[in-house]
């Protein structure tokens, strides 16, 4: 078995391989002196398409994909996300590409800052709008988190095409159940506590949502302050911080195959950002958040201070399944055996945004 493992940096993309999930290869980086926010792997196809949000200073956000593994990479003349002109808007970059459900194997969906959804039916060559979300009468009212204003997840429903959940900073989590002709907010237990009224409706930090691999109806959300599990696909939200060292923190990440498995990388408090008691240990719970372990064998056992974005933690479609992420001071921490012991795949790289992984 050979797993590919994309590291989105803050200088372009590097691309590891191994057949064991302990001694890696790495290459790059593709799309030198760029910002790779976003990766998407599309494994509806015999082989898996890899598409990157590219962010160039020089020529502006752009997506590129590539049909064998990145050896070579494909990227259109002209911009494939961009805003009509009537939206007076301007692309910032691409904070999201995802692949649409098993049953539209040409759907793809991007999110950007500005926050809004986008999407593509050619496989994500090209993208459009989805002017239903934009024209929504809480858009003038979301706010820019620290890293701006973005829809950083988007979790097509694996059964239901007419099911889309996305979330954004700041903003919260919105839903679709007709295909994207309405959007309603899905909020409810989620707490702002930066607002007087700590509980709106919408405008929550979301950091991060992750789906549930057994139930497509249950979700588990990382906040800014708060981690939660929703069990009715959004419409209400109940704490499953306790057991954990600190419930702030960017990345959550589900188990591709087993259902109520979930990791996640804490950090202390929001004016520090640091891993609590400066320890790098990654927390998975096997029951749907009621309980939390703790995993670091193998990890740094020195005082540890970097950050784990929000995309850059992933688990891999292997059994068992693979857990990565890494760090903004440019280290990369796989495990093999779903977050028991952990292995090195790389250091010193640029500061890294966005990991994704996949089992060949």
């Amino acid at each position: 078995m050979t797993v590919l493992l994309t590291i989105g940096t803050s200088k372009g993309l590097f691309l590891a391989t191994t057949d064991n999930r302990v001694d890696w290869q790495v290459s790059g980086p593709h799309f030198a002196m760029t910002s790779i926010y976003a990766v998407g792997i599309d494994h509806r196809r015999a082989t898996p398409r890899l598409m990157a949000g590219v962010d160039s200073s020089h020529f502006g956000p752009s997506v590129a994909t590539s049909d064998d593994l990145g050896k070579t990479w494909s990227e259109p003349d002209h911009a494939p996300v961009a805003f009509p002109a009537d939206t007076d808007t301007s692309l910032v970059r691409v904070w999201q590409l995802a692949p649409g459900p098993a049953g539209e194997p040409d759907v793809v969906y991007a999110g950007t800052q500005p926050s809004a959804l986008f999407r593509s039916e050619d496989g994500g060559r090209t993208f459009t709008l989805v002017r239903s979300l934009w024209d929504h009468p809480h858009r003038p009212e979301w706010g820019a988190g620290f890293g701006g204003q973005a829809i950083h997840t988007i979790l097509p429903h694996p059964d239901d095409p007419a099911r889309v959940l996305v979330a954004m900073s700041t903003g919260g989590v919105y839903r679709t159940s007709d295909g994207g002709a309405t959007w309603s907010p899905g909020n409810a237990g989620i707490k702002a506590g930066f607002f007087p009224d700590p509980y709106p409706e919408f405008g929550q930090c979301v950091h991060k949502v992750a789906r549930d691999a057994g139930d497509p109806t249950r979700l588990y959300a990382q906040n800014h302050g708060g981690v939660y599990r929703s069990d009715d696909e959004g419409a209400s939200w109940s704490s499953i911080a306790e057991g954990l060292p600190s419930d702030f923190g960017f990345p959550i990440v589900t188990h591709p195959g087993r259902p109520e498995t979930v990791w996640t990388f804490p950090l202390a408090a929001d004016s520090e950002r640091f891993p609590p008691d400066h320890r790098c240990r990654v927390f998975r719970s096997t029951d749907a958040g009621a309980t939390w372990s703790a995993l670091s064998a193998g990890l740094p056992t020195d005082p540890f201070y970097p950050t784990v974005l929000r995309d850059a933690m992933c688990a891999d479609n292997a059994t068992p399944a693979g857990v990565y992420f890494g760090t903004r001071s440019g280290e990369v921490w796989s495990s093999a055996d779903e977050g028991e012991s952990w292995v090195q795949v790389a250091a010193h790289l640029p500061d890294v945004l966005s990991v994704k992984a996949a089992a060949l």
